[in-house]
């Protein structure tokens, strides 16, 4: 029979005895472990949570964004900041926010910073992936997420989420891409700017995380009084329609 290497002995000696936080806790020490707990936890909860029934006009939402060093987490490229605001309803809770850059443990590729202003000497000083997915995390709680093309910040969160905690995001998640597809299906662009622009949003500074995700959150509440004017009362609602297009 093969042996196990003496660490990975003990990690699945500590297991058996008493489960999968302290196994990873030796490996990885106490800070990383608790936030490692935390983060599945959420996921876990996020789970049971039953939300498609709950009126749109109660729901409390994150708008949020990822700036990153490329398009291609699971080939080298990684998170640099996260930005987030709370909306609830008709109203952008601007007094909460969630902003933190991330150390990539890697070269910010010169384009990218001088897309997004961040630079080698701000993200080397800047905390770990997992301190900051534990923050942000703790932010969104069980609320509902957004994103403009959300499939770029499901895609890095997602790798992010499975590479420090073996976990995929169970967030329900909004486009307003898609939502901008569904109200204009003629409109031939749908990037942030374009849409900006139309909706009377004032633009500011672009590819800064949180900044986007305020004009994000301004955009979204453009769309939330076109939404409520359809009656289209719950999230159950406005997935269905969504689902169409």
């Amino acid at each position: 029979m093969k042996e196990h290497p003496k660490g990975v002995g003990r990690m699945w000696n500590l297991y058996k005895m008493g489960g999968f936080t302290p196994a990873i806790a030796s490996m990885m020490g106490a800070q990383n472990a608790q936030q490692m707990a935390f983060i599945r936890s959420v996921t876990k909860e996020q789970r049971k949570l039953s939300i498609l029934d709950a009126p749109l006009k109660e729901l409390e939402m994150v708008v949020f964004d990822l700036e990153t060093t490329g398009f291609y987490p699971y080939n080298g490229d990684e998170i640099l900041s996260v930005g987030g605001v709370v909306v609830r309803g008709d109203q952008i809770e601007r007094s909460q926010t969630f902003y933190s850059l991330v150390n990539p443990k890697r070269k910010v590729p010169k384009h990218i910073t001088t897309l997004t202003g961040i630079t080698n000497e701000m993200a080397e000083e800047a905390p770990d992936l997992m301190q900051v997915l534990h923050d942000f995390m703790e932010f969104v709680g069980k609320r509902v997420l957004i994103a403009h093309g959300s499939g770029h910040d499901k895609q890095f969160l997602n790798a992010a989420l499975w590479r420090t905690s073996k976990v995929n995001l169970t967030h329900r998640v909004l486009d307003t891409m898609m939502v901008s597809k569904w109200l204009e299906p003629k409109r031939e662009m749908h990037g942030l700017d374009e849409l900006l622009e139309s909706y009377g949003v004032p633009i500011g500074q672009r590819h800064h995380a949180l900044e986007d995700s305020l004009m994000t959150a301004e955009l979204w509440q453009k769309y939330y009084a076109i939404i409520l004017s359809r009656n289209i009362v719950t999230l159950a609602d406005l997935y269905a329609y969504l689902s169409k297009h």
